[in-house]
């Protein structure tokens, strides 16, 4: 697979080629992805629930981050490699510049970063200082506490609005790369077309530039529930490799996710 780079997904979106990525945690998968030229991997602190059996993200540390960042990029030299900044890692500039070195460090390409246009400053600091920012909005899942659970965000016109907003505004302080979770399609298509940036969504349709799976999900494999948005590839083909290269495939062609997986 030849390098990819946030370019490499900017021409794609431009010409509309629609594109799938992952997560992963370690060597071993990450070059099974790469064999399969999956373009796109996410050292996700989904890690917390699906490694280390939390109940939700919030344990998970800059350190653990780190660690498996370089785990799978020794595993995938080539794939474009976001890293999650953890819960608190960045509830000020200066604190997300210091925690996203160590991040970029181990072998990131970009940080992802959760929240609406409060994080502006931090996305601008970030971004004048060589760190790429993809913005995640919608269900954030470190807001779990905020939200009373990991419900559907964006469905009341006046939210859907606010949406919109934050992500034009932290496109022009320098994300680039826009990640829509748990939103109706209706407002993923809106954002997918009124940004410059690729989009990626998870339970938003197949309406935008990308899609992006937990690989525990993709494989049917994940200790607590199966999200409706979620599909298990392994099923229908038997074979990890077969999966993933299914699961690609379908995410190029549109064929996923379909209306049974797709939040109205």
């Amino acid at each position: 697979m030849k390098k990819i780079t946030i370019n490499t997904l900017l021409k794609w979106k431009q010409e509309g080629k629609k594109f799938a990525s992952s997560t992963a945690y370690d060597a071993s998968f990450a070059q099974l992805f790469e064999s399969q030229e999956m373009p796109v991997l996410l050292v996700g602190d989904s890690l917390g629930m699906v490694l280390q059996g939390k109940e939700d993200t919030l344990p998970v540390t800059v350190e653990d981050i780190a660690y498996h960042t370089k785990c799978v990029r020794a595993g995938s030299p080539n794939s474009l490699l976001m890293a999650d900044m953890p819960f608190m890692s960045y509830a000020t500039p200066e604190q997300a510049c210091q925690n996203a070195a160590a991040l970029m460090r181990a072998g990131a390409n970009m940080v992802k970063l959760e929240g609406g246009d409060w994080l502006v400053d931090t996305v601008k600091m970030l971004t004048e200082r060589a760190v790429p920012v993809c913005a995640h909005l919608g269900l954030t899942p470190q807001s779990v506490n905020i939200f009373g659970g990991y419900k559907v965000q964006g469905r009341e016109d006046a939210q859907a609005d606010k949406m919109v907003q934050d992500a034009l505004a932290l496109q022009h302080a320098g994300a680039q790369i826009i990640l829509l979770e748990c939103v109706p399609a209706s407002l993923a298509e809106r954002i997918t077309k009124a940004v410059n940036v690729p989009v990626i969504g998870i339970g938003a349709g197949n309406v935008t530039d990308g899609q992006i799976l937990v690989m525990h999900d993709m494989f049917g494999i994940s200790a607590n529930y199966m999200p409706k948005f979620s599909k298990n590839f392994l099923t229908e083909t038997g074979d990890m490799r077969k999966a993933v290269a299914q699961y690609i495939s379908d995410v190029e062609s549109g064929a996923f996710p379909d209306d049974a997986h797709t939040i109205a």
